[in-house]
């Protein structure tokens, strides 16, 4: 059976199925809710279950469907239940329709001026849960109607997909199709512990790194590293990484261990370099990474003026205003 796996979350997590008196002004939406839910659902007793109703209130609703439309939507069976040609195209004018209203609902239900309902945010793993969970929990304090949802994540996320209000994204190109708010300049430096470097010796030049052992991020570099030097000069330097992993901090464990060379963004390393913990080697070299050195807050043109989105984002701004916080 033809799946959306997300649209109904998505509809679900702006409330747009749940409001009894927008579906008294809109006779047709529970049928419709009905009919969509069933096909995701896989049943007529699942999607009753999920709409709180009765399997029988299901199947009337979409046997109205179809008196009115003419045509049969659904293909029933003992064991399953497959969309008619017909069921598979107002399948997809119901997705868009429902849609529709939900966001309707989320653009003047946001007309307040108090932050209210549900904030989701977006950020990558590592600095989502060292710089980002720590405000979510003070702006939830100082408003009471707000309620926050981190989505901690190393890949990129569709904003509009998984509904999400601001993303805290690393990226060398902002989405072209969002509002972008630069925050942040990103430092990564190449750190190691330092009974690594009492074992091995410290590199002193981008070209010796060639004979250390390194430790790589999956997601950053493939077996090279890329610096420039304090005179401006590019280096492309081939590593050997036996141990990779996509974790940032599991990389720091492994740093934190003496296993080899590391890049490791400061925002993550500077408490370790302070407690000489960590050394970061080659000073004055600049680390690339595909992920670029910036951070930039990402939201949808329609969040602009919503009150939940201007507060998390005022709150980050005053958060980097004064430089970063790691570098304090």
């Amino acid at each position: 059976m033809p799946r959306t796996p997300s649209s109904s979350g998505r509809l679900a997590a702006s409330g747009g199925w749940t409001t009894s008196a927008v579906e008294r002004q809109l006779p047709w939406l529970p049928a419709w809710q009905a009919f969509v839910r069933t096909v995701e659902a896989g049943s007529m007793a699942a999607a009753a279950r999920q709409l709180d109703c009765t399997r029988a209130q299901v199947s009337k609703q979409i046997a109205e469907l179809e008196s009115a439309f003419g045509t049969r939507l659904l293909e029933r069976s003992t064991r399953r239940l497959d969309l008619t040609p017909a069921g598979q195209v107002f399948h997809q004018h119901a997705l868009a329709a429902l849609e529709s209203v939900a966001a309707a609902q989320l653009a003047v239900g946001n007309l307040g001026d108090e932050p209210h309902g549900l904030l989701r945010i977006s950020a990558t793993i590592t600095f989502g849960r060292l710089h980002v969970a720590p405000l979510l929990s003070r702006l939830a304090e100082q408003h009471p109607r707000l309620s926050c949802e981190l989505l901690l994540t190393d890949q990129l996320v569709d904003l509009a997909e998984e509904q999400i209000d601001l993303a805290l994204r690393m990226t060398r190109s902002p989405p072209q199709d969002a509002v972008v708010r630069k925050l942040a300049t990103l430092e990564r430096v190449v750190c190691a512990a330092p009974a690594y470097l009492a074992a091995h010796g410290t590199p002193h030049s981008a070209a010796e790194l060639a004979g250390h052992q390194t430790l790589s991020f999956l997601l950053t570099d493939d077996n090279r590293w890329h610096l420039t030097d304090p005179q401006g000069q590019d280096h492309v330097v081939p590593v050997t990484s036996r141990v990779r992993t996509n974790n940032t901090d599991c990389l720091l464990d492994l740093t934190l261990a003496g296993h080899g060379l590391a890049i490791l963004p400061l925002y993550l390393a500077a408490p370790y370099i302070a407690q000489q913990r960590l050394h970061a080697v080659l000073p004055g070299h600049d680390v690339h990474t595909r992920f670029g050195r910036h951070l930039y807050a990402c939201y949808t043109p329609s969040r602009v003026r919503v009150p939940k989105v201007r507060v998390v984002l005022d709150a980050l701004i005053a958060q980097f205003a004064a430089g970063a916080p790691w570098g304090r």
